[in-house]
């Protein structure tokens, strides 16, 4: 990794190597920028307050303190430096004259951000397999999904990601980058980046879309696997309100997945070549703000299990305030 970004002091004779880059982002769009940062300023302060308060419940409630929830506390933690990685830097630009970062930083906010949306995919596809063993497997749970597995998986899921995103960055910043500094992005994505290098990159994109594949559809296809097991488990409950009270405990996680793995898919498992800037960005906002917000409010809107957890831990509140 040092010697990586090392290579960003390298000179050569004359040719011109690039020190630092200037994130375009939505500069275009002119005094719509002001609008843009009330909206995305909300949406973040949501982010963080969701997040923060699905942690907290999970901490304090007894009840949640089961594989499913664990899994969603670190979900919700992740989430929470994940856009910590991007939405400052992106809000401060909004509002700045010089949209400057430096190689360095450059290449550390996209480690920190495919490490955590690579463990955010493990982490979906743990989950996943967790209704399964739920679900389908009720008598064998509590072996198959032991607090010490789901520790081992937890770490698995963290460990696996940044590795990831290390041998990423590590492809993408050893590319030399020369005159052109300009990423038409609002931070430092591989297809934006890797654009400006000045050599042929077809062998790096090619590796780095085996490392797409591997971390979003590998995971996606056992998430498949486990809903059709799932599905079918389901069928087989005689009483209707049985089979919805079983699918009810699904279709969070399924909605997230949805969206996470949909939007991430249509960004990372293609040539960089068909890279459009309005149309990519408009689908990484999706990603990067919407996922992110999305998994507190599904989890809290549409689970009567955190529901009631939040019902209590507010009424506690109400007590010892009065």
């Amino acid at each position: 990794m040092v010697a990586v970004l090392g290579s960003a002091m390298v000179m050569a004779e004359n040719v011109t190597i690039v020190t630092e880059f200037l994130l375009l982002g939505f500069s275009s769009l002119g005094e719509i920028q002001l609008a843009l940062f009330v909206v995305f300023l909300f949406l973040y302060l949501v982010i963080l307050s969701g997040n923060v308060t699905i942690i907290t419940i999970i901490r304090r409630d007894r009840s949640l303190h089961t594989p499913m929830y664990f899994f969603l506390g670190i979900l919700s933690t992740s989430e929470t430096f994940y856009t910590f990685v991007i939405l400052p830097k992106m809000l401060i630009n909004l509002f700045s004259v010089a949209r400057t970062i430096s190689f360095t930083c450059c290449a550390i906010q996209m480690f920190f951000f495919l490490g955590f949306a690579i463990a955010n995919c493990l982490l979906l596809g743990v989950m996943g397999y967790d209704r399964y063993a739920a679900i389908c497997q009720p008598l064998h749970y509590p072996i198959l999904m032991s607090w010490q597995v789901c520790g081992k998986l937890a770490a698995v899921c963290g460990l696996g990601g940044f590795l990831a995103s290390l041998m990423v960055v590590n492809l993408v910043f050893s590319l030399p980058f020369c005159s052109a500094n300009e990423i038409n992005h609002y931070f430092c994505d591989i297809s934006p980046v890797i654009r400006l290098a000045c050599t042929n990159t077809d062998v790096h994109e090619f590796v780095i879309f085996i490392c797409g594949v591997l971390v979003l559809v590998v995971p996606f296809f056992f998430i498949c696997v486990s809903y059709c097991c799932i599905l079918r488990t389901i069928l087989k409950i005689p009483s209707a309100e049985g089979r919805r009270k079983a699918f009810s405990t699904c279709s969070s996680h399924l909605t997230v997945v949805i969206v996470h793995y949909g939007c991430a898919s249509f960004i990372y498992l293609r040539p960089t070549a068909n890279y459009v800037s309005n149309k990519d960005r408009l689908v990484t906002v999706v990603y990067t703000i919407v996922t992110p917000l999305l998994n507190p409010m599904v989890y809290s809107l549409r689970n009567k299990d955190v529901q009631v957890a939040i019902r209590k831990v507010l009424g506690k509140k109400g007590t010892l305030n009065l």
